[in-house]
């Protein structure tokens, strides 16, 4: 793989495709179909399944989550069909969409389950690596957010002893994009405010 081949015709609908998928926002959609008006005016104003969570509604939060996932999922395995280097661009895109939905003035969600859902399309046994990862460092110390992005840090350098390095560079930048959206996590982290796994309050 090249750089040529994601300045293809095909990759470029394959980002386009992507993008679209990737912008649809499941959190607000389906909280405000559940009569719980704008998830966006409560707790961090994030779209995702977390902030989903602090309605209340743990059915809602776990659609949100898959659904964020699945449509990286998607976008991969349709832009397959016209080749690799499309598929790499629809994941790029998804991800991309899910950050910086148009529809919502470019303010969309910090990445994680669409993460997650492109990487199962690309490589099912880095994703277990992920979840290794997440699920060791959030039960050994209860925070969620530096076991997401610890797992997503490792997920290039799992791809690589892969021999996957097109994916690998793919999630290198994913990766980047993640922890840049959790900034304000990792400022928490660093002075010790940010909010533990079934913390209260």
């Amino acid at each position: 793989m090249t750089p040529a081949d994601l300045l293809t015709p095909a990759a470029l609908g394959g980002l386009v495709l992507g993008y679209l998928l990737g912008s649809i926002p499941f959190g607000l959609i389906l909280t405000r179909y559940a009569g719980l008006g704008d998830v966006r005016a409560i707790g961090s104003g994030n779209i995702g399944a977390t902030n989903v969570l602090r309605t209340g509604r743990k059915g809602l939060a776990a659609a949100t989550l898959l659904g964020d996932a699945l449509k990286g999922t998607v976008a991969v395995l349709v832009a397959r069909q016209l080749g690799e280097g499309p598929a790499l661009a629809a994941g790029l895109g998804a991800f991309l969409g899910h950050l910086f939905p148009v529809w919502l003035g470019f303010k969309g969600g910090k990445g994680v389950a669409t993460f997650i859902g492109v990487l199962l399309a690309f490589s099912p046994l880095a994703l277990v690596a992920f979840a290794a990862i997440w699920l060791g460092l959030a039960f050994a110390l209860r925070y969620s957010s530096l076991a997401a992005l610890a797992a997503s840090a490792a997920t290039p350098a799992v791809l690589w002893a892969l021999g996957a390095p097109d994916k690998a560079l793919l999630f290198l930048v994913l990766g980047a994009l993640l922890w840049w959206k959790h900034a304000p996590n990792i400022r928490r982290l660093a002075a010790g405010t940010e909010g533990r796994i079934g913390q209260k309050g």
